[in-house]
């Protein structure tokens, strides 16, 4: 049966879903009207790829939150799908927040999620109450569980946060299922915690899989835990980051730890700390095996630090990355655009082994929705002072990727792209340096991913100009070598 909040939320992004079509990237996800943020159940289902979002239909701005839907043959181009949930049960009324999805023995799929519901104390203070629900369905009508919730406050550990416990991701593993879901315990920092069950509506806790002990932030939101090239990964998106070197920003940040899982004990060891994304817009990731076997990664394309630096009359704010996949190369987290990419490549243009010293641009580069990938070299023996792309250009605008061969560091400078809000506009991160640098360019109107060497980097940040800058621009101090690779994508 479908709630009188949901099927308000179903008729207003079908009526007004088409007048925010103009601003729309290209194939970077974002909602059918109103605000977006957390990518929610990203999953496969009975054929299908499915994502689900944090969704506020009736404004860009964060509000009660509900559960938009899409879902993909190729992960590139999406359909958008009625809304999923809305915030209408009194376990979930003030909210349904981030969760995961997975498809049952029986044929429907199951979503478990956070639901909200808001507490005054005597005091006055309201506190926000989490618990963990679950909502089962056909992959457009979903009905919540009477039994709801699943998990509360009594099922966490002694000491651990009734307000900060939420988040759950979901797997099966054998004749079981598992749930890794962020908590705060009693040191204020964040932690993890793993809870089973054999039929995802009845769930007991685990243990303790990880802990920040405030070493890397605050409350770790968003957890995932999965296995990758013979290792295994926790992703987590932490508060209150501070800043350690040019690996990790202040603020909210994203994190990759990879290490070994004993199953049998469930006993998780930390062996790296990575960050995953070295840009400006990038949180919430999650990820899901495809059908061949791919482990492939989502994420938000924004940052809670920015979002009030919005345009004036928009219809839609917040969308996702591009779809990517990873891998364990050298002990860390490798990450490339998903391949389904390159079915939408259109006209290439390529430029071989062309000399440079000074500023130039190419016939034929140029554009806000390409694919390009840059071979910067040193010529001969003596190694440039500095190489500079600028995307997104014209007399006034530009984006700025700057590469120093000396110390290997990598800037973006976004300042001069449209954006009028006292937010920040660069971030450096170190490479593995030398002469020799590849950088991948995927832009798609409004956004910039940038993946670094194959992969052992990437960065990820908007834009905020009008959409008209679209030069190229190509600039290096000292003598260099470039291959340049060129393709339109075509939708």
């Amino acid at each position: 049966m479908i709630s009188e909040p949901l099927q308000r939320a179903r008729d207003f992004e079908a009526e007004f879903q088409r007048c925010a079509d103009v601003e729309r990237p290209f194939f970077h996800l974002t909602g059918p009207i109103g605000w977006i943020n957390d990518p929610n159940g990203f999953s496969r289902y009975q054929g299908h790829y499915h994502l689900f979002f944090q969704y506020h239909p009736y404004n860009t701005h964060w509000g009660p939150m509900h559960w938009g839907h899409a879902k993909s043959d190729d992960l590139v181009k999406w359909e958008y799908l009625p809304c999923a949930m809305a915030p209408d049960a009194p376990f979930d009324q003030d909210g349904c927040f981030s969760g995961s999805a997975i498809e049952l023995p029986d044929g429907r799929q199951l979503l478990l999620y956070t639901g909200i519901h808001n507490h005054r104390r005597a005091d006055g203070v309201v506190d926000c109450l989490q618990q963990q629900c679950v909502a089962v369905g056909d992959g457009i009508n979903y009905e919540k569980y009477e039994g709801n919730p699943v998990l509360d406050i009594s099922d966490l550990p002694e000491g651990y946060s009734e307000i900060d416990f939420r988040d759950p991701k979901l797997w099966k593993d054998g004749d079981k299922y598992y749930a890794v879901i962020s908590s705060r315990p009693p040191d204020g920092s964040g932690a993890i915690l793993l809870y089973e069950s054999e039929d995802c509506f009845h769930w007991h806790f685990v243990t303790v899989l990880a802990m920040c002990r405030n070493e890397y932030g605050k409350m770790w939101e968003c957890p995932d835990f999965f296995p990758l090239d013979g290792r295994q990964v926790l992703f987590a998106s932490p508060m209150a980051m501070r800043r350690d070197g040019l690996e990790f920003h202040a603020g909210y940040g994203n994190l990759a730890i990879i290490g070994d899982y004993d199953k049998e004990n469930h006993i998780f060891s930390r062996q790296q700390v990575q960050a995953v994304d070295y840009g400006l817009d990038f949180y919430a990731h999650q990820s899901m095996e495809t059908p061949d076997g791919r482990r492939v990664m989502i994420a938000w394309m924004q940052n809670w630090a920015t979002v009030q630096n919005q345009k004036e009359n928009i219809r839609l704010f917040g969308q996702m990355t591009l779809p990517r996949e990873l891998s364990i190369r050298n002990g860390r987290l490798y990450q490339n655009p998903i391949r389904e990419l390159e079915a939408y490549r259109g006209k290439c243009t390529r430029y071989d082994r062309l000399r440079l010293n000074g500023t130039c641009t190419l016939d034929g580069i140029r554009g806000r929705v390409m694919d390009m990938t840059i071979k910067v070299s040193s010529c001969g023996d003596q190694l440039y002072q500095r190489f500079f792309l600028t995307v997104a250009q014209d007399s006034t605008h530009g984006a700025e990727i700057r590469y120093t061969p000396h110390d290997g560091v990598l800037r973006i400078e976004r300042s001069a792209s449209g954006g009028r809000f006292d937010i920040v506009h660069h971030r450096k991160f170190q490479t593995a340096g030398g002469g020799s640098v590849k950088l991948r360019i995927i832009m798609d109107r409004n956004c910039v991913e940038l993946f670094v060497n194959d992969g052992a980097q990437a960065a990820s940040f908007l834009l905020y100009d009008e959409g008209d800058a679209d030069g190229v621009l190509f600039k290096a101090d000292g003598n260099v070598m470039l291959d340049v690779e060129h393709y339109s994508l075509d939708f």
